[in-house]
Parts: structure tokens; C-alpha cells; sequence
């Protein structure tokens, strides 16, 4: 049976309507570098490989250097100033059967409005999946 037998166009003539990292998902196929599989039957989990360091900032260490020669045990109060830092990523993956391909997208400044946002998407693409099995 040929793909427009099946009622279903090329995955080159489809629209895109969601898309992670560089996976994205039409009306009936998954694409991604590696090949494309059909939507029906894929899975999509998100992970959250995020990290969040606390460090002492740049300005307060110059303070603390600075004050340490005008106001000896006042400036290294400084050295208690903290700051939160985000690195990693938020990882994506689609399973097909035997067809597996991870994709990951950077995190910014707030990871958590990040995923929030990926999950809206993760459930709009299932909306997708049900919708094409």
C-alpha cells in the first residue's frame, strides 16, 4: 500500500506542528535527522537534566578584596552573598518501536517555565500521536 493509499501525504508535503530541538512531528510522521517513522505508536518522555550551583558572584569577591584594605571584617560579610546558577539541559525522547532518537535543548535563565513549556508541547505532540493511531 502506497502512503497516499493510506491517506496519508509525504512527510515533505506536511505541515510542521510541533517541533523539539531538531525533531519535529507533522500530522502523521515523526522526522528527525536519523529517519522518519510514522506518528502512530510513538512515545515522547521530557527529562529534566538541569542543575542549579550556588556561587559567590564576581562583584561581591571584588568587594570583599577592595573593603579587606578600607574596613578589614566588614567587607568579607561580602563573601556570604550568594547567587543561583542554572546549567544542563532538558532532555527529549522519542521511542517508535525500535526506532529511538534523543534530542536536548539548552536551558536558560528559568528552567522551571522551560519545562513547563516543554510539557505543554509534550502534550499537544500526544494529543498528535492519539490522534494518528
Amino acid at each position: 500500500m502506497s502512503l497516499e493509499q493510506s491517506g496519508t501525504g509525504s512527510p515533505s508535503t506536511e505541515q510542521p506542528l510541533v517541533r523539539f530541538g531538531d525533531i519535529v512531528m507533522t500530522e502523521h510522521w515523526l522526522m528527525t535527522p536519523q529517519g522518519t517513522v510514522p506518528l502512530a505508536g510513538t512515545q515522547i518522555y521530557i527529562t529534566d537534566q538541569t542543575r542549579v550551583d550556588r556561587v559567590t558572584p564576581t562583584w561581591a569577591i571584588v568587594l570583599a578584596i577592595v573593603g579587606f584594605f578600607v574596613v578589614f571584617l566588614f567587607s568579607l560579610l561580602f563573601l556570604l552573598a550568594r547567587d543561583n546558577r542554572v546549567s544542563g539541559f532538558m532532555q527529549i525522547t522519542v521511542v517508535n518501536g525500535s526506532f529511538t532518537y534523543q534530542s536536548a535543548e539548552p536551558v536558560g535563565y528559568n528552567p522551571a517555565a522551560q519545562l513547563y513549556e516543554l510539557q505543554n508541547r509534550a502534550n499537544y505532540a500526544r494529543g498528535l500521536i492519539a490522534r494518528a493511531a
